[in-house]
């Protein structure tokens, strides 16, 4: 197969068909064809609640697999995301009409349970559908940049940020369950009806979010790898591999960690309110500690390394976490260790480098084999970005 060049990605060559891009046809078709004939609505929605997380794992793969920047709070991100949607929907579920047996009508019901007499100011913005989409993103963005700005200026990293990271995770859900009547508390924000008067609890609903959440995650899946193929990609890998090498050629390593950080928490904020449009409701339980090592396990399972690795880690683990909560509830816990010991210990690449250890070779044999050996040496996948 041919070598994407770095320059022109959107061009006509970045169209040509190698390793990368045959990839996300496959799974494009896999999500779009495949999957729609062959599972019921409800399985569906399950799978479409699967790939809201698969957003996070690929800011995952940018954020720890390229700049080595370990994340564990990547649930703030989402969940953040989750309830600006949820916010929205919430309020068009409470018109006047629909409220009107509460002692204060035209206000979201856990408000009025907790003696509030009028919407509080932060919430007003969110009778627009266009200022709630661009919160969805602009405030997780601001949140990272805030964040990004206070540690890596003053060169916390490494396992130090990843504390921080998960604190800020604890201390987010122990606010939102703490101001129950702005949050919803532990219940959180539920009983979504309607997105413009259009019922999103419905089947037929279901599946067209299904395709759109699909149509979101391919599109980020692209841009993902624009990213990584383009000159700001390869600073990353530098920065992961020699940081100070980095500094001193000139670039502002905090600048770049800042970025990638904030592209991350965006896009696992798509990933968020996908998810609420999906399941009708936002919790803290998706928000903590115990949700953003999760998405991490996903990344790994899938390989951090790798984009597609990462969606397919994603489906896969919470497929087996389904599975395995339906029979037998009580190991779960136990699988999801065993999870992760396996990634650090026998495959710490993922299912991405047991493709790359054990399928891709006799892919190339088979391959050379087939074009009279004139391939024989020919990597099907580019060198640079072999993982994914």
């Amino acid at each position: 197969m041919t070598r994407t060049p770095q320059s022109n990605l959107f061009g006509r060559s970045f169209w040509r068909i190698d390793g990368d891009i045959a990839g996300i046809l496959l799974l494009a078709a896999l999500l779009v064809i495949v999957l729609p004939l062959g599972l019921d609505i409800f399985r569906l929605n399950m799978v479409g609640k699967y790939l809201t997380y698969a957003f996070v794992a690929l800011g995952l793969v940018l954020c720890w697999g390229s700049a080595g920047i370990l994340s564990l709070g990547q649930g703030i991100f989402f969940g953040i995301g989750g309830y600006c949607m949820a916010m929205f929907l919430k309020l068009e579920a409470s018109s006047p009409e629909a409220t009107k047996i509460q002692s204060t009508p035209g206000i979201p019901d856990f408000m009025d349970w907790n003696q509030l007499k009028a919407l509080p100011w932060f919430w007003e913005p969110f009778h627009s559908l266009s200022f709630s989409i661009v919160a969805v993103v602009a405030v997780p963005a601001l949140l990272a940049f805030i964040v990004g700005l206070a540690m890596f200026k003053r060169r916390v990293g490494g396992v130090y940020f990843a504390i921080i990271t998960q604190a800020f995770a604890a201390i987010l859900t122990i606010l939102i369950v703490g101001q129950q009547g702005y949050t919803g508390g532990i219940n959180g924000i539920t009983d979504l009806r309607t997105l413009k008067g259009w019922d999103i609890r419905t089947d037929d609903a279901k599946l067209v979010l299904y395709f759109v959440n699909a149509a979101l995650l391919i599109g980020c899946l692209l841009l993902c790898l624009y990213v990584r193929r383009s000159k700001l990609g390869r600073i990353l890998v530098a920065l992961r591999d020699k940081e100070d090498r980095v500094r001193f050629s000139g670039y502002d390593v905090a600048n770049f960690k800042i970025f990638v950080f904030c592209f991350a928490a965006a896009l696992s904020a798509v990933g968020g309110a996908m998810f609420t449009l999906q399941v009708g409701f936002m919790s803290p339980s998706f928000v903590g500690i115990v949700p953003s090592i999760e998405m991490v396990i996903y990344c790994a399972v899938g390989g951090r390394l790798s984009l597609l690795g990462a969606v397919y880690g994603t489906l896969l683990v919470n497929w087996a976490k389904t599975m395995l909560s339906e029979s037998f509830p009580e190991l779960w816990l136990f699988a999801m260790g065993a999870l992760f010991i396996g990634v650090v210990m026998v495959f710490p690449n993922g299912l991405a480098g047991l493709y790359q250890q054990f399928i891709a070779p006799h892919l190339r044999r088979l391959t050379a084999r087939r074009s009279g050996g004139a391939a024989a040496g020919a990597p099907i996948i580019p060198p640079h970005t072999a993982a994914d």
